[in-house]
């Protein structure tokens, strides 16, 4: 061994020259001095060795005088470790006999260095996972909503009845639940809570869509994990919660006899007349917009859906051909197209619907004319004018909401049939159809609905039977003047809605 040149006396008192020296202690050991910009000084431990021609350098660590001499193992050393002269010497004698045994410092540090990150790596992430568990473990119904409305499901409204309703019965109850909790009875309460104060209808869509959401969530994770006791919906028996007298088979089949169409056109011409007969028409009550009106003529007699006709652009009406081309986009499911044949009473309503709104892109423009009338809007504005079937969720009247109606004008027959729809229209419609010995077949397709039967044959049979719909969509238009009194011989014969 090389005769040891270097004291810690001379380590501490040395000041380099250059910005980076070397001092040589013997059997391998050199000390390393860097100047940096301050004027301070790094003394840092390496320890050199050759491999045929070639110079190897391995870091051991830095110089601290004010340690005392430990026996450090060969196996922590890092770069940040702190060496007296003494402890590097040691650690310097030891490498060398590796040497002798065929063992290469370099190799076997940086061996060294692989494990060490490797091992820190596998903590941090043994960390994380511990985190996300934890986390994961709190994840409540509000948590599951927001990654079902994000990946889950789009709706055409873009999701906003699905946000609607459950932030108007669900979430308020049971979102802030952690799913691992959450159990049947907690989503029971929910729908007990909205039967209770007699939405039944909407208590069976509010079961759907939890039934939907939850169904997603057994097939993914992290959710499957907390699901682990089951699907809390499975067990939910709708027909046990729903009132006794509510028929789920036919959720709603209210539809307006012919006294109450006559009654209809009735009030909506007297509303009409009053307004403009009405000296101070600021005070005056406001009629049903005329959109409105003629809205409720082409449902009752074309049997379409608000949304389809709220969407219906000028371009896809054809006045003179007497023809109403709906896409399937805009219809529920994306179905198929429809051709609607008009008949001469429903011509009519589009002829005069064409002088008051033909100048835009729409039908049935919004306020601004950029773009269509809300699908919503039309509900809402015959709903607003049934007032006393309006209630609130502890069953009490609803008062007027901002900026809406709030009156009984259009309740029929002194409200003893309840209140009626949009849809009830089309089911009006449809029903009138059947009464006129209008086959069931013909019906279903004047309404666009799914046809029974095999794929197969829908595959290869494709009659379009536009002969027998437009049939059907005259002889409900002759039906509807009937009831309404019109006669075609009468001179100047009028609508009933008013120019």
């Amino acid at each position: 061994m090389a005769a040891q040149k270097l004291t810690a006396t001379k380590i501490e008192k040395y000041r380099p020259t250059k910005n980076d020296e070397i001092l040589p202690d013997g059997n391998g050991l050199y000390i390393r001095f860097r100047r940096g910009h301050s004027g301070s000084v790094t003394r840092t431990w390496m320890y050199t060795y050759k491999v045929g021609t070639k110079s190897v350098y391995v870091s051991l660590g830095e110089h601290d005088s004010s340690l005392s001499d430990f026996d450090i193992s060969i196996y922590k050393l890092a770069p940040a470790a702190r060496l007296t002269l003494e402890t590097s010497r040691r650690i310097a004698a030891e490498l060398t006999d590796w040497r002798k045994s065929g063992t290469d410092p370099k190799e076997f540090f940086q061996a060294e260095l692989d494990r060490l990150a490797y091992e820190t790596e596998a903590v941090a992430a043994e960390d994380a996972r511990a985190k996300l568990l934890a986390a994961t473990e709190k994840l409540t119904v509000q948590d599951l909503f927001n990654s079902w409305l994000d990946d889950g499901v789009r709706r055409k409204d873009g999701n906003t009845e699905l946000r609607r309703s459950f932030n108007a019965d669900i979430l308020p109850r049971i979102g802030a639940t952690p799913i691992k909790a959450l159990t049947e009875h907690d989503v029971r309460a929910v729908l007990r809570a909205m039967v209770a104060r007699g939405v039944n209808r909407a208590a069976v869509m509010a079961k759907n869509n939890l039934t939907q959401m939850f169904a997603w969530a057994e097939k993914r994770q992290p959710w499957r994990k907390l699901l682990a006791d089951g699907d809390p919906m499975t067990l939910i028996e709708i027909e046990k919660i729903v009132s006794p007298a509510y028929n789920l088979h036919n959720q709603r089949d209210r539809i307006l006899p012919n006294d109450e169409i006559r009654e209809l056109h009735s009030t909506l011409e007297r509303m009409r007349k009053e307004y403009l007969a009405a000296p101070d028409k600021r005070k005056a009550p406001q009629p049903l917009e005329q959109q409105t009106e003629l809205a409720i003529w082409i449902m009752l007699s074309t049997i379409c859906r608000v949304g389809e006709m709220s969407m219906a652009k000028w371009e896809h009406v054809d006045l003179k051909a007497g023809e109403w081309f709906i896409p399937r986009q805009n219809v529920k499911d994306n179905v198929a197209d429809l051709t609607v044949y008009l008949s001469e009473f429903t011509l009519e309503v589009f002829q005069r619907l064409h002088k008051k709104t033909g100048h835009t892109k729409w039908c049935f423009p919004s306020r601004d004319e950029k773009n269509h009338l809300d699908t919503k809007s039309i509900s809402k504005q015959i709903g607003d004018r049934q007032a006393m079937f309006k209630k609130n969720k502890d069953g009490t009247p609803r008062p007027a909401l901002k900026n809406r109606r709030s009156d009984s004008t259009l309740v029929l027959a002194n409200g003893k049939n309840g209140a009626w729809t949009p849809h009830d229209l089309r089911r009006t419609g449809a029903t009138i159809m059947q009464g006129l010995g209008i086959s069931l077949e013909i019906i279903d397709r004047c309404q666009n609905h799914v046809l029974p039967g095999s794929k197969v044959r829908r595959h290869y049979l494709h009659h379009d039977y536009a002969i027998e719909k437009r049939d059907a969509w005259q002889r409900l238009g002759l039906h509807l003047k009937e009831v309404l009194a019109i006669r075609e011989e009468i001179p100047n014969s009028h609508f009933p809605i008013a120019a």
